[in-house]
């Protein structure tokens, strides 16, 4: 049984990265599959976004933000980006539109700070973002950038967030509190505050809307929250520092960047158990991954190597590292534009 385990890690290592044309090989699609579409790279310590083309995985171009842009987030209708410039005067947000990819507009913010996580409603009329300063998440109009509604969370370091799929609740993680808030946005209010281990940080919702998974750093865990009684059914052991999760589009996968260890796990969702874990060495070491993105037909994932100024690709099928795309310095959130009609 060792044997057949350390022949299987050793496929997989000298499978990790085999060359193709370009940036790296890339998984075939069937009927109905294109990899039509932009994948959008916020490098914060470059105070830019990065697009690149899905079919071709060549870099389109780059455009100026405000300083330390951590997180990135479309409209779904591919249009609008938004970024979360959390450093310097930390005040305000980059609107940008995508097609162009020209001069990013400010969002003004003051007297709320340290914009970090993102979100947009299913419409994309309304965008969410936590203000870690203040403890609180906002919730502004895509079209005006007008915030319209403050959701104080009380709670040390609202970091990241997700909206459910019915558009019902919005969930964010409290990294020094090591909670949950809830927001009930049809009533305008925090209804719960859930906790769940130390450093909580990265969360998803399935996309059944039934689960919002949370990883909590330093507690090295993953925290199974039920949507509808917002408590914790299930705590899943995930060492290494989880940082981010995402979703498969289809909920039967979960992805954990493990910030520390530089290492990539495979969560079985619906029994709830680690099934892969990537820790390469060598040419191909993973180095602080972050940012976790899955495409929309759940062929292919990307995840922000920082420490490597590059953006992995992960062919979903056989759960490997398949190719590399140069990115800016320190590339952290990562967000997908769909391909528009002409």
């Amino acid at each position: 049984m060792k044997v057949v385990l350390a022949m299987g890690w050793m496929v997989l290592f000298l499978t990790a990265f085999c060359p193709a044309k370009g940036q790296g090989s890339q998984p075939s699609t069937g009927p109905g599959e294109s990899n039509r579409g932009v994948l959008l790279i916020a490098n914060k310590s470059e105070d830019t976004v990065s697009f690149v083309d899905l079919e071709s995985l060549e870099l389109l171009g780059k455009v100026e933000t405000g300083r330390g842009p951590h997180e990135v987030a479309v409209t779904p209708d591919g249009k609008i980006a938004f970024t979360a410039n959390y450093e310097g005067e930390g005040d305000n947000l980059s609107m940008i539109d995508v097609e162009s990819r020209k001069g990013a507009r400010r969002i003004p913010l003051d007297p709320y700070r340290r914009p970090h996580g993102l979100a947009i409603s299913r419409d994309g009329r309304m965008l969410y973002a936590t203000c870690e300063a203040n403890q609180a998440i906002l919730e502004i109009e895509t079209a005006t950038g007008k915030v319209t509604r403050v959701f104080p969370t009380g709670q040390r370091i609202t970091h990241m967030l997700a909206v459910t799929p019915d558009g019902k609740k919005l969930y964010a993680s409290n990294l020094l509190s090591g909670t949950v808030t809830v927001v009930d946005l049809a009533a305008g209010s925090v209804i719960a505050q859930i906790p769940t281990g130390d450093g909580c940080e990265g969360l998803d919702v399935r996309p059944d809307g039934r689960e919002v998974w949370a990883t909590n750093r330093e507690a090295g865990t993953i925290s199974v929250i039920e949507v509808a009684k917002d408590r914790v059914v299930d705590t899943l052991s995930c060492p290494g520092f989880p940082i981010r999760l995402k979703f498969t589009p289809d909920g039967k996968m979960a992805l954990v960047s493990c910030y520390l260890e530089g290492s990539i796990a495979f969560f079985d969702v619906i029994n709830r158990n680690e099934i892969r874990r990537i820790k390469p060495e060598g040419s191909s070491t993973l180095r602080n991954p972050i940012g976790l993105l899955i495409e929309p037909n759940g062929r292919r994932a990307f995840l922000s190597n920082s420490g490597r100024d590059e953006v992995i690709v992960i062919d979903m099928q056989g759960l490997s590292m398949v190719g590399r795309i140069p990115a800016g310095k320190e590339p952290d959130g990562l967000s997908y534009a769909p391909a528009r009609s002409k």
